[in-house]
């Protein structure tokens, strides 16, 4: 099975690739020579104008527990392990997304260097037994994503203690060991009980652990809060949280027992917001909680109640603006009107007074093998089973049709490795054919970024140029933007800001771009004034 996925992923990189990866530079330690003459551009040059780029969020979830998605199975070599997450960010680079959402913490275990819970099973194949030869997979994930023009994002369930696909014993220090009083067998999980505010501390420490450790981009959280009711034959069986509600009540707690499930969730998700912008301002917060909120909202809509079963009360966090993006899974097709995509993508866009991201969350992983069939997408039949790719584009579509919303997040990511059914071809070509950049979060922003200080150097050796961009201290830039025009084509690519220097080689015809403009990116997407370059002949 893994040369299969193997062979699937050294197929994937024939995708087009209109943006490559910037080469990583060592800081330089001489003096630079004079700069070459920069320019703010004027609205009137029009000679110097670049290509607006499209501010899209193009996400995709890669998902850890039970190894769906990475790494491709528990216990792989640290070499096949970096293999595997290059080749995930080479294809997103590839497809032109920009976001990656990477699981970390699954089931109250670590797939990065963490002292406060053990490695996870799904990495090493025994939990708690580290990485050998030892490395961090998210210092390097987040490096590589970045030097590929992509956001890190990590995802962590915040009250998940075992999965059923994990085999192994749990490590000494697992929480079921050392606090066995929190956590509850619940069906063939165990779970952290989310009345006990001992897990709400430790889901905040762990959260906060790695927002002040690693250069990440947002932290996110799924679908998962309370539990999805287990069912027996004799029905579904309550969640065992009664040692918690008893001190609640005796406490003096009015609330019903259903309110108080809810208002603990909203009190870590309240808390998650102040405290992740506590420690880094920039550091998105998003959630993707089930797609309906409650049955009735907007009044076609029928199916799960989230609200009552889960106790999971999004609308809340989403109109009170407790999260900076919110990923709804509408994991439905456009055509089924008791839950239909646009409907609930509108309704959701209508909560979102105050002017954060909309991003839903799309089943892309449902797409049928083989041809795409156009018929059933947008049409009046409601699909069954394995829907067509063009469903998938059509969803894209209706996304970008709605003026609330601005991109969206693919679940999951073996579905582009394998190009399954051909849709990562077929975005490519109908969506998602050129760089876009995540939209802005001025909130998150004290000011925006100045215009560059931009410096260009002829290579001799490559015949090409060398440039150096720098921002006044102690602004900080995550990406700079190159946009340059050769031979009358544009074409644009993100630089880190950890790379001091960017080299711009002649293209195959040895011809070097005829016009250059740099733009500072700030880490909450916010763009400085555009710089001009002038090169000389």
């Amino acid at each position: 099975m893994r040369s299969l996925r193997l062979a699937a992923i050294a197929i994937a990189f024939s995708l087009p690739l209109a943006a490559q990866a910037p080469k990583s530079a060592k800081p330089r330690r001489t003096p630079l020579p004079p700069p070459s003459v920069a320019q703010p551009c004027a609205q009137s040059d029009s000679s110097c104008v670049a290509p607006e780029l499209r501010r899209e969020f193009r996400g995709v979830w890669v998902a850890s527990v039970s190894n769906i998605d990475w790494p491709s199975k528990p216990g792989l070599s640290t070499a096949e392990q970096k293999e595997e997450l290059l080749a995930i960010l080479d294809r997103s680079q590839a497809a032109h997304l920009n976001a990656v959402i990477l699981q970390v913490r699954p089931a109250a275990d670590a797939l990065y260097k963490s002292s406060i819970e053990p490695w996870s099973e799904y990495l090493t194949g025994q939990q708690g037994r580290g990485p050998s030869p030892a490395w961090d997979p998210l210092a390097f994930a987040v490096e590589q994503a970045h030097r590929r023009g992509l956001e890190l994002h990590t995802w962590f369930n915040p009250y998940r203690a075992r999965h059923p696909s994990a085999k192994g014993p749990l490590s000494k220090r697992h929480i079921a060991n050392t606090s066995p009083a929190l956590v509850k067998k619940y069906g063939t999980h165990l779970w952290m009980d989310p009345g006990e505010s001992a897990v709400r501390k430790r889901t905040l420490r762990v959260v906060v652990d790695v927002v002040k450790r690693y250069d990440i981009d947002g932290v996110h959280l799924d679908d998962y809060f309370y539990p999805y009711k287990e069912k027996t034959t004799a029905g579904t069986t309550d969640f065992p949280d009664a040692r918690s509600w008893k001190r609640y009540v005796k406490a003096g707690g009015t609330l019903s027992r259903d309110d108080w499930r809810r208002e603990n969730v909203n009190t870590l998700v309240r808390q998650l917001n102040e405290q992740i912008h506590k420690a880094k301002p920039w550091v998105k917060f998003g959630i993707s909680p089930f797609g309906i909120w409650r049955p009735g909202f907007p009044e076609q809509i029928k199916g799960f109640d989230a609200y009552e079963q889960l106790y999971a009360d999004s609308k809340l966090w989403w109109t009170n603006s407790w999260v900076d993006y919110f990923t709804p899974q509408l994991y439905w097709t456009i055509a089924k009107p008791e839950q239909s995509y646009p409907a609930l993508l509108h309704w959701w866009g209508a909560q979102n007074t105050t002017g954060r991201h909309l991003w839903p969350g799309l089943y892309t992983g449902r797409v049928r093998e083989g041809t795409s069939d156009s018929t059933s997408a947008g049409g009046t039949t409601p699909l069954r089973g394995a829907w067509p790719v063009d469903e998938i584009l059509a969803q894209v579509d209706s996304t970008r049709a709605d003026p609330r919303s601005s991109g969206e997040v693919h679940f999951s990511m073996k579905t582009f490795l394998t190009d399954k059914g051909g849709v990562l071809t077929r975005l490519v070509e109908h969506a998602y054919g050129d760089v876009a950049l995540v939209p802005p979060s001025p909130w998150l922003s004290k000011q925006a970024p100045s215009a560059p200080t931009v410096r260009a150097k002829k290579n001799a050796a490559t015949g090409g140029l060398t440039l150096t961009m720098t921002l006044p201290k102690p602004q900080v830039a995550r990406w700079f933007l190159l946009q340059s025009r050769t031979g009358g084509v544009w074409g644009s690519r993100l630089v880190a800001s950890c790379a001091c220097s960017e080299e711009i080689t002649p293209n195959g015809e040895r011809q070097l771009p005829d016009r250059l403009v740099v733009t500072a990116l700030d880490r909450a997407g916010v763009a400085s004034p555009a710089v001009r370059v002038m090169i000389a002949p």
